[in-house]
């Protein structure tokens, strides 16, 4: 129906008192197709308002002759279907939906909905993107990073043609609504809100749904095994939240999925053995829960894996020695934190686009492979407070082998059963390290020279152990350190004026050694 043709009816109406039948054929006028005797209609229409409104109500032999007028130009058009002052389709459904999303929101400090108003036409409104091919069918509703604040109106779910719903980066509250309607629907990001309560089984009738965006939120409660239906997943993430329970063994189900993360929550029991059936993962995230039992054999056969990240649980048992023989894409490899045992895989070094190696806070006995020379792109290799050994120059040999890690930018080795003097080869790793931990061990002797060749250096811990001698042939090269901890050792002779000269330095600790002389006044 044209707006305008029915607004001049209304006024036809009023001011001539026409009887029912001159309006009825008004009605059936604008029922005929013509651009331009709609054209004309709205301009005649809008000339009509203001002043020259009242001046047509002021005369009705006037208004009488405009309304034939009008009235004669609409038949003599003889065109079909509808006259309409509009090309963009209109769905009041999804428009009252809109609407009913606008009036919970509480805050819009950036005006984002400022637009949203029946003026402008609500597939023009700020994040909303329509469909005209489909009668102006709202498609997608993207508004994240608005600071919005309220709760998401349950009448959300009555946009069926959704295809994209991204409220993500706001301050939402409340629970998340039914959106069992929105069959279309492939994506859902509410992530980065303050969303509380269970996640709704009803996720499920979104058969299309490709990527969930849940994580940072409050949500509660187990997650739905009904998930595992939702076969069409390729991105899952539920991380950062409050959920309990177990994870679902049906969630392997979901065969396409690539990005799965339940980490940071408060999920128990093992890890399903069906996680293994996701043959197309690069990413896999469980870490920050309270997992038990021993990691799946299944989950060291994924050969399209990138990352995997366990840390942070109370995972048990050793790990496969040929494990990194089927790891060829693995680019992170995170299990610090748990209750792991056994030697450290050898075969880890054929792993070789390895770039982080986390496997602190475990119980890892025995020596570090000096395999780990090959993985030419490492960056990270964090081994710290295990049982590691080393006593002999045979056990030391991976700290020559690392020098063939030139991306080497963090070691961390302390807090294991390092022994003896530190070799000379320390001297020898790349230039681009930046943190080297060794406290917290055995090691004896005088701290070597080499290590001043490290320039890149940023963090240096050597506490907790047994060194002994003068530490100023060697610190006064690190003019990059920021932290160096050398407490609890046997260091004596003055302390270095040259000190005073890394001016990068924010901590400095030297308790308990055999230190002697003044505080340097460089120190200022």
């Amino acid at each position: 129906m044209c707006t305008a043709a029915h607004t001049l009816i209304r006024h036809f109406t009023l001011v001539t008192n026409s009887p029912p039948s001159k309006t009825k054929a008004i009605h059936s006028a604008c029922a005929l197709q013509s651009r331009r005797t709609a054209a004309l209609l709205c301009s005649t229409l809008q000339q009509s308002r203001g002043n020259k409104l009242r001046a047509l109500m002021s005369d009705h032999r006037t208004v009488k002759l405009t309304m034939l007028m009008l009235l004669a130009l609409l038949v003599i058009s003889h065109g079909v279907g509808n006259i309409s002052c509009s090309t963009v389709p209109e769905n009041s459904t999804d428009m009252l939906a809109l609407l009913d999303f606008k009036a919970v929101i509480t805050n819009d400090p950036s005006g984002s909905l400022s637009s949203w108003n029946t003026s402008i036409h609500y597939c023009k409104w700020r994040g909303v993107t329509c469909n005209t091919k489909n009668h102006g069918r709202v498609t997608a509703l993207r508004l994240y990073n608005q600071g919005l604040s309220g709760s998401i109106s349950p009448s959300v779910g009555n946009l069926t043609f959704l295809h994209t719903l991204d409220l993500s980066t706001n301050q939402f509250s409340g629970q998340i609504p039914h959106l069992n309607n929105l069959q279309k629907m492939q994506i859902l990001n509410l992530s980065y809100n303050s969303l509380d309560g269970v996640i709704p089984d009803t996720l499920t009738n979104c058969s299309n749904l490709k990527q969930l965006h849940l994580y940072h939120n409050l949500l509660n409660g187990a997650i739905p095994r009904e998930i595992g239906l939702l076969k069409n997943l390729v991105f899952f993430a539920l991380n950062n939240n409050n959920l309990t329970g177990t994870i679902p063994p049906s969630l392997g189900n979901i065969t396409h999925i690539k990005e799965f993360y339940l980490q940071v929550n408060h999920l128990k029991g093992t890890i399903p053995d069906e996680l293994g059936h996701f043959s197309n993962i690069s990413m896999l995230g469980l870490g920050g829960n309270m997992l038990s039992g021993t990691i799946p054999l299944s989950l060291f056969n994924l050969s399209l894996l990138q990352v995997l990240e366990l840390r942070t649980n109370q995972l048990r048992g050793s790990l496969p020695s040929n494990m990194g023989d089927r790891f060829s894409n693995l680019q992170k490899l995170l299990l610090g934190e748990n209750w792991l045992k056994g030697r450290i895989p050898d075969s880890l070094g054929n792993a070789t686009t390895l770039k982080q190696l986390v496997l602190q806070t475990n119980n890892f006995t025995g020596q570090i492979p000096s395999s780990f020379g090959k993985l030419s792109s490492l960056s990270e290799l964090d081994l710290g407070s295990n049982m590691l050994e080393a006593k002999d120059s045979e056990s030391w040999e991976f700290l020559h082998a690392l020098e063939n890690c030139s991306a080497l930018r963090v070691l961390a080795l302390s807090n294991n059963q390092l022994q003896g003097v530190i070799p000379n080869s320390v001297g020898n790793l790349t230039a681009n390290l930046q943190y080297l931990f060794l406290g917290g061990n055995k090691l004896s002797g005088t701290v070597p020279s080499s290590i001043g060749k490290l320039a890149g250096l940023i963090y240096l811990t050597l506490d907790g152990n047994s060194l002994i001698g003068s530490i100023d042939g060697w610190i006064r090269n690190l003019k990059n350190l920021q932290y160096l901890y050398l407490s609890e050792n046997n260091l004596s002779g003055p302390i270095p004026p040259i000190i005073g000269n890394l001016t990068q330095l924010a901590r400095l600790l030297l308790d308990n050694n055999g230190f002697e002389g003044p505080i340097p006044s460089s120190f200022g």
